[in-house]
Protein backbone atom coordinates (compact mmCIF):
# COMPACT_ATOMS: atom_id res chain seq x y z
CA UNK A 1 0.00 0.00 0.00
CA UNK A 2 1.21 3.60 -1.20
CA UNK A 3 1.76 6.19 1.62
CA UNK A 4 -1.17 7.81 -0.27
CA UNK A 5 -3.53 5.05 0.88
CA UNK A 6 -2.70 4.95 4.17
CA UNK A 7 -3.00 9.05 4.18
CA UNK A 8 -6.86 8.79 2.52
CA UNK A 9 -7.35 6.08 5.35
CA UNK A 10 -6.09 7.69 8.04
CA UNK A 11 -7.76 11.26 7.18
CA UNK A 12 -10.94 9.35 6.51
CA UNK A 13 -10.56 7.80 9.76
CA UNK A 14 -10.97 4.08 8.23
CA UNK A 15 -9.15 1.08 6.90
CA UNK A 16 -9.26 -0.09 3.81
CA UNK A 17 -6.24 -1.36 2.19
CA UNK A 18 -5.59 -5.38 1.35
CA UNK A 19 -6.89 -7.72 -1.05
CA UNK A 20 -9.08 -10.71 0.20
CA UNK A 21 -9.96 -13.39 -1.67
CA UNK A 22 -11.31 -15.90 1.22
CA UNK A 23 -14.80 -16.30 -0.04
CA UNK A 24 -14.96 -15.03 -3.91
CA UNK A 25 -15.16 -17.78 -6.78
CA UNK A 26 -16.53 -17.77 -10.32
CA UNK A 27 -19.31 -15.48 -9.99
CA UNK A 28 -18.34 -13.06 -7.05
CA UNK A 29 -14.72 -11.46 -7.35
CA UNK A 30 -12.20 -10.96 -4.51
CA UNK A 31 -12.44 -7.64 -2.89
CA UNK A 32 -9.87 -5.02 -3.76
CA UNK A 33 -10.34 -1.36 -2.91
CA UNK A 34 -10.78 0.96 -5.55
CA UNK A 35 -7.36 3.06 -5.56
CA UNK A 36 -7.58 6.33 -4.08
CA UNK A 37 -6.27 8.03 -6.85
CA UNK A 38 -8.83 6.86 -9.08
CA UNK A 39 -11.82 8.19 -7.10
CA UNK A 40 -10.34 11.14 -6.76
CA UNK A 41 -10.54 11.31 -10.53
CA UNK A 42 -14.31 10.16 -9.71
CA UNK A 43 -15.06 12.91 -7.47
CA UNK A 44 -13.77 15.73 -9.60
CA UNK A 45 -15.94 14.67 -12.69
CA UNK A 46 -18.78 16.57 -11.30
CA UNK A 47 -21.35 13.60 -11.85
CA UNK A 48 -21.81 12.69 -8.12
CA UNK A 49 -23.23 15.68 -6.44
CA UNK A 50 -24.42 16.35 -2.91
CA UNK A 51 -28.27 15.61 -3.91
CA UNK A 52 -27.47 12.15 -5.65
CA UNK A 53 -27.26 8.95 -3.83
CA UNK A 54 -24.55 6.63 -4.99
CA UNK A 55 -25.31 2.49 -4.60
CA UNK A 56 -21.83 1.13 -4.97
CA UNK A 57 -21.83 -3.11 -5.40
CA UNK A 58 -19.58 -5.04 -3.85
CA UNK A 59 -18.52 -2.16 -1.64
CA UNK A 60 -15.98 -4.75 0.81
CA UNK A 61 -15.15 -2.19 3.52
CA UNK A 62 -16.38 0.69 2.17
CA UNK A 63 -14.07 3.17 0.90
CA UNK A 64 -15.98 3.95 -2.20
CA UNK A 65 -18.39 4.73 -0.05
CA UNK A 66 -16.63 7.00 2.56
CA UNK A 67 -14.50 8.81 0.40
CA UNK A 68 -17.40 10.02 -2.37
CA UNK A 69 -19.95 11.19 0.66
CA UNK A 70 -16.78 12.59 2.15
CA UNK A 71 -15.72 14.46 -0.77
CA UNK A 72 -19.17 15.14 -2.87
CA UNK A 73 -21.03 15.18 -0.25
CA UNK A 74 -23.58 12.62 -1.69
CA UNK A 75 -25.57 9.84 0.15
CA UNK A 76 -24.24 6.34 -0.23
CA UNK A 77 -25.28 2.77 -0.12
CA UNK A 78 -22.99 0.20 -0.03
CA UNK A 79 -24.13 -3.71 -0.73
CA UNK A 80 -21.94 -6.70 0.40
CA UNK A 81 -22.55 -10.35 0.00
CA UNK A 82 -19.62 -11.17 2.68
CA UNK A 83 -20.38 -11.01 5.90
CA UNK A 84 -16.65 -10.73 6.75
CA UNK A 85 -15.81 -8.51 4.90
CA UNK A 86 -19.35 -6.29 5.37
CA UNK A 87 -18.46 -6.18 9.23
CA UNK A 88 -15.33 -4.55 8.33
CA UNK A 89 -17.46 -2.08 6.38
CA UNK A 90 -19.55 -1.47 9.59
CA UNK A 91 -16.60 -1.13 11.80
CA UNK A 92 -15.31 1.71 9.97
CA UNK A 93 -18.66 3.52 9.81
CA UNK A 94 -18.26 3.55 13.72
CA UNK A 95 -15.12 6.21 13.18
CA UNK A 96 -15.44 7.22 9.79
CA UNK A 97 -16.05 11.06 9.34
CA UNK A 98 -18.76 10.86 6.47
CA UNK A 99 -20.77 8.11 8.64
CA UNK A 100 -23.91 9.73 8.55
CA UNK A 101 -23.83 9.59 5.28
CA UNK A 102 -23.57 6.10 4.50
CA UNK A 103 -25.11 2.91 4.43
CA UNK A 104 -24.46 -0.51 4.36
CA UNK A 105 -26.11 -3.48 3.49
CA UNK A 106 -25.56 -7.46 3.54
CA UNK A 107 -27.43 -8.82 0.37
CA UNK A 108 -26.87 -10.52 -2.70
CA UNK A 109 -26.61 -8.13 -5.10
CA UNK A 110 -29.50 -9.26 -7.31
CA UNK A 111 -31.65 -9.95 -4.53
CA UNK A 112 -31.25 -6.40 -3.76
CA UNK A 113 -34.85 -4.37 -4.20
CA UNK A 114 -33.09 -0.97 -5.69
CA UNK A 115 -34.39 2.17 -3.60
CA UNK A 116 -35.80 5.07 -5.96
CA UNK A 117 -33.58 7.64 -4.42
CA UNK A 118 -30.61 6.16 -6.18
CA UNK A 119 -29.18 7.62 -9.44
CA UNK A 120 -25.80 6.76 -9.50
CA UNK A 121 -24.07 2.94 -9.64
CA UNK A 122 -20.61 1.82 -8.70
CA UNK A 123 -19.10 -1.13 -10.01
CA UNK A 124 -15.20 -1.87 -9.85
CA UNK A 125 -15.78 -5.99 -11.09
CA UNK A 126 -17.69 -7.09 -7.91
CA UNK A 127 -19.57 -10.63 -9.89
CA UNK A 128 -19.91 -12.03 -13.29
CA UNK A 129 -21.93 -11.30 -16.09
CA UNK A 130 -24.58 -13.78 -14.95
CA UNK A 131 -25.04 -11.63 -12.03
CA UNK A 132 -24.30 -8.14 -13.44
CA UNK A 133 -27.56 -9.40 -16.31
CA UNK A 134 -29.92 -9.76 -13.00
CA UNK A 135 -28.39 -6.58 -11.29
CA UNK A 136 -29.02 -4.40 -14.27
CA UNK A 137 -32.76 -6.02 -13.95
CA UNK A 138 -33.04 -4.72 -10.47
CA UNK A 139 -31.49 -1.55 -11.36
CA UNK A 140 -34.21 -1.06 -14.69
CA UNK A 141 -37.46 -2.16 -12.66
CA UNK A 142 -36.82 1.04 -10.05
CA UNK A 143 -36.10 3.27 -13.01
CA UNK A 144 -39.60 2.36 -14.29
CA UNK A 145 -41.01 2.75 -11.11
CA UNK A 146 -39.56 6.05 -11.15
CA UNK A 147 -38.31 7.28 -13.95
CA UNK A 148 -35.12 9.81 -13.33
CA UNK A 149 -31.58 10.02 -14.51
CA UNK A 150 -29.02 7.63 -13.98
CA UNK A 151 -25.18 7.50 -14.15
CA UNK A 152 -23.43 4.51 -14.11
CA UNK A 153 -19.51 3.79 -13.61
CA UNK A 154 -17.52 1.20 -14.41
CA UNK A 155 -13.84 0.91 -12.81
CA UNK A 156 -10.89 -1.29 -14.74
CA UNK A 157 -14.07 -2.85 -17.02
CA UNK A 158 -13.60 -6.15 -18.75
CA UNK A 159 -14.49 -6.14 -22.27
CA UNK A 160 -17.38 -8.85 -21.16
CA UNK A 161 -18.78 -5.90 -19.66
CA UNK A 162 -18.81 -3.52 -22.23
CA UNK A 163 -19.87 -5.44 -25.08
CA UNK A 164 -23.14 -6.30 -22.51
CA UNK A 165 -23.84 -2.99 -21.81
CA UNK A 166 -24.09 -1.89 -24.89
CA UNK A 167 -26.64 -4.13 -26.16
CA UNK A 168 -28.94 -2.92 -23.08
CA UNK A 169 -31.17 -0.51 -24.28
CA UNK A 170 -31.82 1.98 -21.88
CA UNK A 171 -27.95 2.98 -21.78
CA UNK A 172 -26.25 5.15 -23.76
CA UNK A 173 -21.98 5.65 -23.89
CA UNK A 174 -21.86 8.57 -22.18
CA UNK A 175 -17.81 9.54 -21.42
CA UNK A 176 -15.07 7.80 -19.50
CA UNK A 177 -12.38 8.94 -17.10
CA UNK A 178 -8.83 7.96 -18.44
CA UNK A 179 -6.57 6.38 -15.05
CA UNK A 180 -3.99 4.58 -17.35
CA UNK A 181 -1.35 7.66 -16.25
CA UNK A 182 -1.69 6.68 -12.81
CA UNK A 183 -0.50 3.40 -12.77
CA UNK A 184 2.57 1.81 -14.70
CA UNK A 185 2.28 -0.64 -17.72
CA UNK A 186 -0.08 1.43 -19.57
CA UNK A 187 -3.42 -1.18 -19.00
CA UNK A 188 -5.64 -0.11 -21.27
CA UNK A 189 -8.32 -1.04 -18.97
CA UNK A 190 -7.73 1.50 -16.46
CA UNK A 191 -10.59 3.83 -16.99
CA UNK A 192 -13.57 4.84 -15.27
CA UNK A 193 -16.35 4.02 -18.54
CA UNK A 194 -19.93 5.66 -17.66
CA UNK A 195 -22.91 5.10 -19.20
CA UNK A 196 -25.96 6.68 -18.72
CA UNK A 197 -29.95 5.85 -18.72
CA UNK A 198 -31.85 8.86 -19.23
CA UNK A 199 -35.26 7.74 -21.77
CA UNK A 200 -37.12 10.96 -20.28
Amino acid sequence: MTDFEVTWDQRLQIQTAGRDEENADQYRYPYEPTPYTVLERLANSGLIRENDVVLDYGCGKGRVDFFLSHQTHANTIGIEYDQRIYRSAIENQETALSRTKTEFVLTRAESYEVPIAVNRYYFFNPFSLEILRKVMARILESYYEYPRELFFFFYYPSEEYLSYLMTVDELEYYDEIPCGDLFAGKDPRERIVIFRCNLL
